[in-house]
């Protein structure tokens, strides 16, 4: 370890809990040499706020369990040491899931150390912004996308996107309309339909629309897939909706963990329901995933689908998405302030 670089200041987005169950969220200077042990020590370039970064820094124990803590799930930067032959310094690097800001020190400090195993080489066709509005939520897209497409073709019929103006909504309405996919996208916001409209959907619903109530446990068939980022109603209304031998995938639960569902659609319909884990995916699907965001699935108007922030614009930010008032992407620029 480089002794002058391990003394080295850098600022960070603090949260602490002054006393009991109130917590205060403080951009702070820290010294390298805090950071835990890994194999790389990383200068993170930028990060992006995602829905579990906005938990971790209201104090949320299933997120994180101990604080002071700095959250960001997503970092791209440069490698400034490394302990492995997998990585040299210089490499420019994304790292995302696993246990980064959770409980280890994330992305919304100017460097982090990590294992190498966390790390993905930045793809060709990728600079390290686009990496990051992509981010966890681009990636879990990706993941969903690549069910969708393993099954189904445009030729098969309309896929809905749920929770559409969202993070991973609305980067999956992007990537499909890129495909070739006629996306129909499920929105609460008055202006969430001419927003996905501009990434390629063909038409939107409202959430009403989306959710069925009736408990009847088939309803008419009208989608070929979908794509879930909510959970509870909507998710089986969706199911319950998709067209025989269609695929569902399911990565959300900020309407309910909860699925009141039947096997109907499954054994009468042969409905596929696939769960997204982005966390813990195992290295070489991340990396196709990843090869597939930097080439083939990159969409046109990837640089449109963010607001750029620094550590410090990111409390106003935190409280839009913790209200559900957040559309499309949060860039986090760390280095504005190194």
């Amino acid at each position: 370890m480089n002794q002058a670089m391990n003394q080295a200041e850098y600022k960070a987005l603090v949260v602490e809990e002054l006393s009991p169950r109130a917590f205060t969220r403080t951009v702070k200077t820290k010294s390298i040499d805090t950071l835990p042990p890994g194999d790389l020590l990383i200068r993170v370039s930028y990060s992006s706020l995602n829905y579990k970064d906005a938990l971790s820094a209201s104090g949320n124990r299933g997120v994180t369990r101990t604080f002071p803590h700095t959250p960001g799930i997503d970092a791209t930067g440069v490698v400034m040491e490394s302990a492995t032959q997998e990585f040299k310094q210089g490499d420019e690097v994304i790292v995302t899931s696993y246990d980064l800001g959770m409980n280890t020190p994330g992305g919304f400090g100017q460097y982090i150390r990590v294992p190498a195993q966390w790390a993905v080489k930045l793809p060709p066709g990728l600079t390290q912004k686009e990496s990051m509005i992509f981010g966890t939520a681009g990636f879990t897209a990706g993941m969903s996308v690549a069910h969708i497409t393993k099954t189904l073709t445009p030729s098969m019929g309309e896929i809905l996107v749920t929770g559409a103006t969202g993070g991973v909504g609305s980067l999956s309405v992007a990537i499909l309309a890129k495909l070739g996919f006629e996306v129909v996208g499920v929105t609460g916001k008055k202006t969430g339909s001419d927003f996905l409209k501009s990434l390629g959907a063909k038409r939107t619903i409202t959430r009403e629309e989306a959710m069925d109530t009736s408990g009847r446990p088939l309803l008419k068939a009208q989608w070929a897939g979908a794509i879930d980022t909510v959970g509870g109603e909507i998710l089986a209304t969706a199911i319950k909706s998709t067209n025989s031998w269609g695929v569902v995938t399911c990565c959300g639960n900020v309407a309910s963990p909860d699925l009141a569902i039947n096997v109907f659609p499954f054994i009468l319909r042969g409905v596929t329901l696939a769960g997204i884990d982005s966390q813990n995916c195992p290295m070489p699907l991340r990396e196709s995933i990843w090869k597939k965001l930097a080439g083939d699935w990159k969409f046109n108007s990837l640089d449109t689908l963010h607001k750029e922030v620094t550590l410090a614009g990111l409390e106003r930010e935190i409280i839009l998405i913790l209200a559900g008032k957040q559309q499309g992407r949060v860039l986090v620029n760390l280095s504005e302030n190194r």
